[in-house]
């Protein structure tokens, strides 16, 4: 049982990147799924969300209007199509599901220790 990011690489102001989020071993379909992301020195920040029960979608203000998520219930995965990247933006993204948590509560939830799975992170770079 596990999730798995990747993804993640190396580019340009204005460039464009898909993170995916891999589930294997539990149905990502019944989970509400986050992206998180850390920078060097800074605290982790919660970055989107979808809705497992739904489907809706949340976005933090930095990314919103640039950052889309998505999920393929077919192949067990949750995107995030990230556009109009900026330097800001360069962090180690984590994907997490949980079962139980909505998305306006799953900052809460894994600042909590509470989510039930997190991936291991891919590294996004945006160069100036």
């Amino acid at each position: 049982v596990q999730l798995q990011a990747s993804g993640g690489g190396l580019v340009q102001t204005g460039g464009s990147l898909r993170l995916s989020c891999a589930a294997s071993g539990f149905t990502l379909g019944a989970h509400s799924v986050g992206w998180f992301r850390q920078a060097p020195g800074k605290e982790r920040d919660w970055v989107s969300c979808i809705s497992g029960a739904d489907g809706s979608t949340y976005y933090g203000e930095s990314v919103k209007g640039r950052f889309t998520i998505s999920r393929d219930n077919a192949k067990n995965t949750v995107y995030l199509e990230m556009g109009s990247l900026k330097p800001e933006d360069t962090a180690v993204y984590y994907c997490a599901a949980d079962s139980r948590a909505v998305c306006p509560y799953l900052s809460y939830y894994a600042g909590a220790g509470r989510l039930d799975y997190w991936g291991q992170g891919t590294q996004v770079t945006v160069s100036s």
